[in-house]
């Protein structure tokens, strides 16, 4: 399985400003002196070597899309998510393959939340006749919020003149259905109006996405259901846009987990790799970069014996499984 991310952010997407850009291109400039750039490579190897990645690139301003590529055929594509990134992966697909090619994609949506579904309407293959999308979800009424999502006068184009064939599938949770190739089961979480989480299985391989869930922290005992559902994961893909202070007290009951809730489910279910996701909008990339360097740390002293690699997801982040 390849997992890529095509947006990574929580809750709205946050693009660069040119504030944002300057500040990065000068921070870079300070770190350059002294180094030699004559060359691309030089030039190259200074970016990937020299800066922290906070300078050199971003976590992306995009919200929540994924792609899982498990071996199918050429012109069959999952997705996780129709956040705004799925508009970039649109684009990706037709410069790749141009709009001639007809596709069918498998979408799986943890919940119909604004930030997971505003990229429809701008994903270019769903307005290309032959084209097959289904949209695989646990909440009855996705047909009618995407039709709402594109009607008068949010949006110009109605959902159902749209030219690829647009199909909704309800999924049970618990259950598990073998959808191109891989096996998936879904799963309850708790936040506002529903979201659930699925879990991704393939020749021995497997891959969590989890996201817009809140966990109690005096509920993570090895008895808590997702231990089990999150166990031996190679990759958990999840949630965890507060900080544990804010996720006990101002924002308690807004549906989302912190990075040291995270580090705990993951090291109870002997997760090998925990991706956290779901950016707060707030965080800076700086920001970010010091809650993945204190996750870390977290994971090292917080008595687990077991090993756990720590990665933020960012837009064009690739893991191989």
């Amino acid at each position: 399985m390849l997992i890529r991310f095509w947006g990574s952010r929580g809750s709205i997407p946050t693009p660069l400003g040119y504030r944002a850009v300057r500040t990065k291109l000068r921070e870079a400039l300070l770190v350059a002196r002294g180094h030699r750039q004559d060359s691309l490579e030089a030039i190259d190897s200074f970016l990937v070597k020299e800066l922290p990645f906070s300078i050199s690139g971003t976590y992306g301003g995009n919200s929540s899309c994924v792609e899982i590529e498990a071996g199918g055929t050429e012109n069959e594509y999952v997705l996780c998510d129709l956040g705004s990134g799925v508009r970039e992966f649109g684009n990706a697909l037709i410069a790749k393959h141009g709009p001639a090619r007809k596709s069918r994609f498998n979408v799986f949506l943890s919940h119909t939340h604004w930030d997971h579904i505003m990229g429809f309407p701008f994903f270019t293959p769903s307005y290309i006749p032959g084209n097959v999308i289904r949209i695989h979800g646990c909440h009855k009424e996705m047909r009618d919020i995407f039709i709402r999502q594109q009607s008068n006068p949010c949006f110009p184009i109605d959902f159902r003149s749209l030219g690829a064939t647009i199909e909704f599938v309800e999924l049970e949770p618990g259950r598990t259905y073998e959808i191109d190739g891989l096996s998936v089961t879904p799963i309850r979480q708790n936040h506002p109006s529903d979201s659930y989480g699925f879990r991704f299985s393939k020749d021995g391989k497997s891959m969590v996405y989890s996201t817009d869930s809140e966990h109690k922290f005096d509920v993570l005992t090895e008895n808590y259901p997702f231990v089990e559902f999150f166990r031996d994961a190679d990759v958990l893909i999840f949630d965890a846009q507060y900080s544990l202070a804010d996720q006990i007290s101002v924002k308690e009951d807004w549906g989302h987990s912190s990075n040291m809730i995270a580090v705990e489910l993951a090291q109870l279910a002997r997760v090998k790799h925990l991706v956290m996701y779901h950016h707060e909008p707030v965080l800076d990339d700086k920001m970010i970069e010091k809650v993945l360097g204190e996750t870390r740390r977290y994971a090292e002293i917080n008595g687990s014996p077991h090993k756990l690699t720590v990665t933020s997801a960012y837009d064009g982040l690739e893991i191989v499984i």
